[in-house]
């Protein structure tokens, strides 16, 4: 039985035509994914700090998106990217074909990982001192093998102007995933899980993190409820 309403809001029975067919429609398109967001106190008050700069130079060290750089050219910002753990991704997967290479022809050695972060250091951060206002390093840090850290963080201090920062983030734990982040707006972060570039070596303590930058004049950190520490570095 097919029910049906007419105009006079009385409800009728048709029994006498069969029912249609139902045809299909179209397929409701699926709802987009949320990507999950994150507030950042630290990214505030870096962009606070960096207020002053200017037409300054800022130099983002994770995958290049869109969005961050309309956001910081919106702000009169120049921004340079480098992915840098992507970069590493690929040292390190060419590293692995010379060595196939060398246990094939019993002939050579294999480098020290202390030769091999030099090595990667001479392709990547190649930059004139003093270049930079602010460094975003997002999280890159705890995926950063031994050899590369005090290199890299001394490099960083040099291609930064007096006064300039650096924003980090470190997990207090080993993530569930890998996560790439890019600003939405002043104080938010989006948080998109990719497949992973590097494993995630440690978690640092308080004082290795101070150790760390230790040539820096000061610095601030702020903690999430994610189980991550986000810290400015001020040259």
């Amino acid at each position: 039985m097919v029910l049906t309403w007419g105009m006079n809001w009385q409800l009728k029975t048709r029994s006498a035509m069969p029912a249609a067919a139902a045809v299909p429609g179209p397929k409701t398109a699926a709802a987009p994914a949320v990507i999950p967001t994150r507030v950042s106190n630290g990214l505030k008050e870096f962009l606070w700090l960096l207020s002053d700069s200017g037409k300054g130079k800022l130099l983002d060290l994770g995958q290049v998106s869109q969005n961050t750089l309309n956001f910081f050219i919106e702000k009169g910002f120049r921004v340079t990217t480098e992915d840098f753990l992507r970069s590493w991704k690929e040292f390190m997967n060419d590293e692995e074909e010379k060595r196939r290479k060398v246990l094939l022809s019993k002939e050579g050695d294999f480098a020290t990982p202390d030769a091999l972060a030099a090595d990667f250091l001479e392709g990547i951060l190649q930059y004139p001192p003093e270049t930079f206002h602010g460094v975003l390093a997002w999280d890159l840090f705890d995926y950063m093998e031994p050899e590369l850290l005090s290199r890299v963080v001394s490099r960083l201090h040099d291609i930064l102007r007096p006064g300039g920062l650096v924003l980090s983030l470190f997990h207090s734990r080993t993530p569930d995933k890998y996560s790439r982040y890019r600003i939405l707006e002043n104080q938010t972060l989006e948080v998109l899980p990719t497949p992973a570039l590097a494993p995630h070596v440690r978690v640092f303590q308080n004082r290795e993190i101070l150790d760390l930058f230790g040539k820096f004049r000061s610095s601030k950190s702020f903690v999430g409820r994610d189980q991550i520490r986000e810290a400015l570095f001020l040259k």
